[in-house]
Order: C-alpha cells, then sequence, then structure tokens
C-alpha cells in the first residue's frame, strides 16, 4: 500500500516592481490632496518616495535522502506469499486492494468511511499475495504486517540484492496487525526502532515494494499522530510519504535511519495513494514483537463487553455528571463480565482507582492486563454507583470475537403501530425475518425527527428504553413516562431518554431528547 506525495519547490518569482509601486502609488493619491501644501512647503519632491526595501524570502531546502536509502534500504525486503483464501461470507471488496474479512482490525475503518462497497460471497481461491517487511536483527528475524501473511502457506523473503529466502511465521497478532518471521541467516542487514516521539512536521522516509516493483522509495512527513483508525484500542502515525497496496509491513525511517513505523492502511477511495497513510507506532511493534519472540502470540486480558462512548445527552440520561466513562452496549454470554453481573446500560468510570477517559482508554487499560488478572471496576447504573471485582479472560481471536458479538442481520420493513412523539413506527421484532426474538423493530421514521438525527434508520431494533426491556409500543411510552417522572428531571422542558438499539450486528445507546411530559 503506497501512495506518491509530488511536491513543487518551485518558488513564486517576486514581482517586486509592480508589487511595491501599487501600493506606494495608492497611498500617494490618498494623501497628496491634504499634504499636498506641507509637501510643496518643504520642497520635499513626491517621486522620491520609494518603497522599503526586503530580502527575499529565504529558500528551505529539502533533505538529500539519498545517504539515508544506502544505510537502510537493504534491510528492507519484499514478502511474497502463496496460499488459499477461506469461503468468507459477508466480505467487502477494495478497487485494487486485497478483500477485508470481517474479522479484520481494519474492516470497521473502511466501512465507516464508505470506501467498501457491499460484496458478493466468495469462494475458496489460490491468492498470491505481495507486501513489505524489514530485518529487526542480524539472525534472521524480520517484522511485516499480519494481513501480509495470515493466510500463507508459502513465505518468500526477497531481499535488495535478489536474495531469497524462505520463511517461517514465529507469531503473529491480528489485533496490532503485526507478524513476526525468520529466516536462517547470519550477519543480515537489519534496522533498530526509534526510541523517540515522533512529532508532526517530521520528514518520514517509506521503503517498500509497491505493486511489486521492488524496493521503491518515497518522502513525506507525519501528518498527525494518535489517529483512530477503528481497529480497535490502538493509535496510528498517519503520513503522507506514498503509501501503495505492497507496501503492507514496509517501514518509515526517520532523519537518523530509525523506524518510526510500520506502514498498514491506507485512505483512499480509489485503493491507490491520496496522501493519508497510517502506520503503526515503533514502540507498539517493538512491545508486540517481543512478546511474539517469546510466546508466539500476544495474550491481552478480556472483559467480554462491547462499549462505546459516554456522550453529554448519554450521560444526562443514566445520570452521570459528565460525559465520561465507558457505556456497555452489549454483554458477551458467559464472559467475565456477564458472570460479575454487569448489564448493559452500565457506565464503567474507573479501572483498580484509575479514572476511565472514554471506550478506547477502557479498551486500553484492559489490553494491557494479562489474563486472570483480578480488577476492580466502577460501575454506574442508571446513577448508582458501586465496585465490582472481575477476573479478566483471555481475548478472543477475531474469528471468535465476532462469533461472541453476534452476526444479526437488519430487520425488514413493516407496518407497526404509531409512535407519533418519537417520529415512529414500530413492530415487534419477532414478526420481522431476521431480527430475532427480543425488542420492537423501526418500520417508519420520520426525516425530521430527532430520531432520525441520531442515526436511527427502518429495520433498527429497539431493545431497551430507560433500562427497561421492551417488547411492544406500549414498553416503550412505560418507559419514557418511567424515565420523566424521576426527580432528577423535574421541571426540565426536554428529558434525554436512553434508547438501546441493535442496527445490524452493532449494539448500541442513543440518548433521545423528548419532551417531558410529567
Amino acid at each position: 500500500m503506497q501512495s506518491n506525495d509530488t511536491r513543487s519547490n518551485a518558488p513564486e518569482s517576486p514581482r517586486k516592481g509592480r508589487f511595491f509601486r501599487r501600493p506606494a502609488m495608492f497611498a500617494v493619491a490618498l494623501i497628496g490632496a491634504g499634504a499636498l501644501g506641507f509637501a510643496m512647503a518643504d520642497s520635499v519632491p513626491f517621486a522620491s518616495a520609494e518603497p522599503v526595501p526586503t530580502s527575499p524570502p529565504a529558500t528551505t531546502m529539502a533533505p538529500n535522502f539519498a545517504d539515508l536509502v544506502k544505510k537502510v534500504s537493504p534491510a528492507v525486503v519484499s514478502i511474497n506469499v502463496k496460499g488459499n483464501t477461506e469461503e468468507a461470507d459477508g466480505e467487502f471488496d477494495i478497487p485494487g486492494m486485497p478483500d477485508i474479512p470481517k474479522d479484520s482490525p481494519f474492516y470497521e475503518f473502511f466501512k465507516r468511511f464508505g470506501q467498501i462497497p457491499k460484496g458478493m460471497p466468495h469462494q475458496p481461491h489460490p491468492v498470491q499475495a505481495q507486501g513489505s517487511g524489514f530485518f529487526i536483527s542480524p539472525d534472521g528475524y524480520l517484522v511485516t504486517n499480519n494481513h501480509v501473511v495470515e493466510d500463507a502457506d508459502e513465505i518468500t523473503v526477497t531481499m535488495e540484492d535478489g536474495a531469497t529466502y524462505d520463511a517461517e511465521l514465529v507469531g503473529n497478532d491480528p489485533r496490532t496487525d503485526v507478524a513476526l518471521l525468520k529466516v536462517d541467516g547470519k550477519e543480515l542487514p537489519y534496522v533498530e526502532f526509534s526510541d523517540k516521539d515522533p512529532q508532526v512536521g517530521e520528514w518520514v522516509l517509506a521503503v517498500g515494494n509497491p505493486f511489486g516493483l521492488g524496493g521503491t522509495v518515497t518522502a513525506g512527513i507525519i501528518s498527525a499522530h494518535n489517529r483512530d483508525i477503528g481497529s480497535g484500542p490502538y493509535d496510528y502515525l498517519q503520513i503522507d510519504a506514498a503509501v501503495n497496496r505492497g507496501n503492507s509491513g514496509g517501514p518509515s525511517f526517520t532523519l537518523d535511519g530509525k523506524v518510526v513505523g510500520m506502514n498498514t492502511a491506507i485512505f483512499s477511495p480509489s485503493g491507490g495513494n491520496v496522501g493519508i497513510a497510517f502506520a503503526v507506532p515503533a514502540a507498539l511493534v517493538k512491545e508486540v514483537v517481543g512478546q511474539l519472540k517469546t510466546s508466539g502470540s500476544v495474550d491481552r486480558g478480556w472483559l467480554g463487553v462491547v462499549i462505546q462512548n459516554v456522550t453529554d445527552d448519554l450521560a444526562d440520561g443514566v445520570g452521570l455528571d459528565e460525559a465520561k466513562g465507558a457505556l456497555v452496549s452489549k454483554v458477551s454470554e458467559d464472559g467475565p463480565a456477564a458472570e460479575e453481573g454487569i448489564e448493559a446500560g452500565d457506565v464503567i468510570t474507573a479501572v483498580n482507582g484509575e479514572t476511565v477517559e472514554d471506550s478506547r482508554d477502557l479498551a486500553r487499560k484492559i489490553a494491557d492486563l494479562e489474563p486472570d488478572t483480578d480488577v476492580k471496576l466502577t460501575v454506574n447504573r442508571y446513577g448508582d454507583e458501586r465496585e465490582v471485582n472481575v477476573t479478566l479472560g483471555k481475548f478472543p481471536s477475531g474469528k471468535q470475537l465476532a462469533k461472541l458479538q453476534g452476526d444479526e442481520s437488519p430487520a425488514e420493513d413493516s407496518n407497526g403501530e404509531e409512535m407519533k412523539d418519537l417520529g415512529l413506527s414500530v413492530a415487534p421484532a419477532s414478526s420481522m425475518p431476521g431480527a430475532g426474538e427480543e425488542g420492537v423493530v423501526i418500520t417508519e421514521i420520520e426525516p425530521d425527527s430527532d430520531a432520525a438525527d441520531k442515526g436511527l434508520s427502518v429495520g433498527d431494533v429497539i431493545l431497551q428504553v430507560g433500562g427497561k426491556d421492551v417488547e411492544t409500543a406500549k414498553d416503550i411510552s412505560d418507559g419514557i413516562r418511567a424515565t420523566m417522572s424521576k426527580p432528577k428531571n423535574k421541571g426540565k422542558e426536554k428529558v434525554n431518554v436512553i434508547f438501546r438499539i441493535k442496527s445490524g450486528d452493532r449494539m448500541s445507546f442513543v440518548a433521545l431528547a423528548l419532551k417531558n411530559q410529567a
């Protein structure tokens, strides 16, 4: 995955005469009549006025990367993979890019930005993939992306001088998209990870194997850091160095020749470079590689919940003073959280006494702990706070996680009872094929309603209102009245009522602002 970044360093020609004379002539025209007597009396001719001389702007020269390229490129390799893809129902296609399965850490990112049109079912087929990688030790350990090698039966590494090696997979971590390989060799060229925090605006050099062309070098800058690309709790670097298909797993270097990140994903309408690429930060790659080298996998703590951020409206609806914490939208059956009585609608506000800022903060805190670790969670349930002791499980694989989170299909449209105040019509979910047995399905929605503004749509299933399960339109009304009758809502013109929504295979909470009828 690689992209060209074409920059023009040609300065514009300063047309000094015209540029400076026009303001001078304009000024004379404005002040000449009023100052004429004064100027003549002092015998100061207007023609003697001259613009203030200025120096041309200093030209900043771009660095010469030639020496850096010679230093680092021998350690960067092309990776060729042979294998077979399994049939994957519901995969999505990106033009010019590999299939992105549902359990990929980047599935939600590409789906979110609308760059993946819904695809058709795939059949097993042989695949020959190409990517990039780089040696991190002289004895043959090298790093690449997990998505480059995860379906590999054979992995071949080609070096800059044309030498080839057969590589074996030491371990992989789909969560961070990092894989560690090993070849038999000695005194191999290698590079080191940077220990410095990357700064926005720093030069970076991306080296890799775009489109199978072999060793290719592109330059750019770090555009941003701490990017959330929907692949879990981890942050990514954003760079504008040209990164295209085939650059996956390749390194990005700072000017000191250290690896600042591993190129992993791009954002592109066409599958090619538009100057937005994402790299796994060096510190994270280094940490994961250490565990892969020791045990072949990365074990993380698992709470067994699906979570979302707490908005201001949601905070008001569940009785929180501020929009902090992680709202539980779904609890996995038989998971650690379920065993300790945590329910959908609970807000986890602290872990072992440390405040949880948002859902990603909670995910990071839990992922940093090992399985079987005992943790104390501070949980708020509609205004009531309590402490819950939970023993963490082991984070499941991508496919296990997808299965735990469910794979229901959206319900179909149908006529139902009218919900005038909400701008909704609903029907029992059990009456709609594919909608499940719980809740009510939205069959009509007014486009100018608060529900539509908050993202609800026909086919979504309402499971709870105000923390109460619903099966009929009357249950929705009862849940709304119960929320409005709470003492904290007395005197409010509008009340935020919390709805638990199932949209396809996604669970979430939505706060709808409704006129207080209490």
